[in-house]
């Protein structure tokens, strides 16, 4: 498993598990999640301005729907509506809640790949992100593709149907995206390498 960075100011933080079983959250990842939900903190506008600015580069602007997904899951824990998808999906979302970063979490039998590149978005590219078929425009905008084709398949904003998790997904890497020397990043990537050992049954390891 490997992901090539040659940009600036960008970190990124890999976090592997094999031998998944996609089900729901387990009693104690949804007890921890009902703590969490029970105690936010006030938003923190400086944190946010953070993490934005990883996304913002050339055309791209990170406002309106093209705001981080962090964003999203703070307004949702808010109002109520804190997304219950699956154990491997619920994890990352609390990761992503508690330490303010968005994460990517990647399908490896569907990317057909172990080798990935972040990089900035191309004139042109676009990927299809939710069932309804409606898609983003990649232009400028920070991702993951899959090598040797490099075809974007992630980013922080949100990832392509290819390579979201499925019933029969059985390995899947996340990828965490921070700025340069952000000290969340570390935590994020222990936390949530913890939280896949314990869920998946077989080491999580983290890069």
């Amino acid at each position: 498993m490997s992901l090539e960075n040659d940009l600036e100011g960008i970190d990124v933080a890999l976090v592997l598990v094999d031998g998944v079983r996609v089900g729901p959250a387990d009693a104690e990842l949804a007890s921890e999640i009902d703590r969490r939900l029970a105690d936010l903190p006030e938003a923190d506008e400086g944190r946010r301005a953070e993490v934005r600015q990883i996304l913002r580069h050339g055309k791209y602007k990170p406002t309106g729907r093209g705001k981080p997904a962090c964003e999203y899951l703070a307004r949702a824990a808010r109002e109520g509506q804190f997304p219950r998808i699956n154990g491997l999906v619920d994890a990352l979302n609390l990761v992503s809640l508690d330490s303010a970063l968005p994460i990517s979490l990647i399908d490896l039998d569907s990317a057909q790949s172990t080798t990935f590149r972040l990089r900035r978005g191309r004139a042109g590219e676009s990927y299809v992100f939710n069932a309804t078929g409606q898609s983003i425009e990649l232009c400028d905008l920070l991702l993951v593709s899959a090598l040797p084709e490099d075809r974007p398949l992630a980013n922080p904003v949100k990832d392509s149907m290819l390579s979201k998790i499925k019933d029969h997904t059985t390995s899947a890497v996340a990828v965490i995206y921070a700025g340069a020397g952000d000290p969340e990043l570390p935590r994020a990537k222990a936390r949530l390498s913890e939280l896949y050992r314990r869920l998946a049954g077989f080491p999580g390891t983290g890069s």
